[in-house]
């Protein structure tokens, strides 16, 4: 199994191959495995490219993410500016249903609720909103409402694995109870383990996933 010091190696270089993030901005912390991001940045979009980075990298069980938002001063918005900039954002995308999101803004905090049909609806919502100024943090509450028959939706999501080039289907055992599933198994990468449960969630009628995945990694990094 890969050492602290080379975990954190390579966070370092790929927090350096991430364009959109300076890698002199961000402190990293390895201990067992537990990846810890300090720093601070400009933007919130900046925060989440640097999660996503760490999250790919071989040996990395779990991020912990103490990333700060700070804007100069002037940079600064209002919250009523934030979220007139976020309402428009959502209204101009024509992937997240309108009427159906309420937006909330506390200190550059964005919290959003409301329910939609679809998990790629409820993520594009969030990704409409990360990059505008102001922003400090996303809280993305939007819950899912579909009804369909819960009988399709292993069928579905075992499908969607399959299709999948990044995950090994055979690895991964599917349960479904009611409108909540629950994944079991092994994946090679934190990153994996991520895809894995958004491929779920994006399942019709699939309102809560239960991601029990572990991580095994290739044998060429023990």
């Amino acid at each position: 199994m890969k050492t602290d010091a080379s975990i954190k190696k390579d966070v370092l270089d790929e927090l350096a191959w991430e364009k959109t993030v300076d890698e002199t901005e961000i402190g990293v912390e390895v201990e067992n495995g537990v990846v810890t991001l300090s720093g601070t940045v400009d933007n919130y979009y900046k925060k989440m490219a640097a999660e996503k980075a760490a999250k790919r990298v071989y040996g990395v069980k779990a991020v912990a993410e103490d990333i700060v938002v700070k804007f100069g001063d002037s940079y600064k918005k209002t919250d009523k500016e934030i979220a007139k900039a976020v309402v428009n954002a959502l209204e101009w995308n024509i992937s997240v249903p309108k009427d159906q999101i309420m937006v909330k803004v506390e200190d550059g905090w964005v919290y959003l609720t409301g329910q939609v049909n679809w998990d790629f609806q409820r993520d594009a919502a969030k990704k409409a909103i990360e990059n505008i100024l102001g922003v400090k943090y996303v809280s993305n509450n939007i819950t899912l409402k579909q009804e369909v028959k819960t009988g399709d939706i292993k069928n579905k999501i075992v499908k969607a694995f399959e299709r999948s080039a990044d995950l090994e289907a055979k690895n991964i055992k599917v349960d479904v109870d009611g409108h909540t599933v629950t994944l079991k198994g092994t994946v090679h990468s934190l990153a994996e383990k991520e895809e894995a449960r958004e491929a779920a969630y994006k399942a019709p009628g699939v309102y809560h996933v239960k991601n029990e995945l572990k991580i095994e990694y290739y044998p060429e990094y023990a």
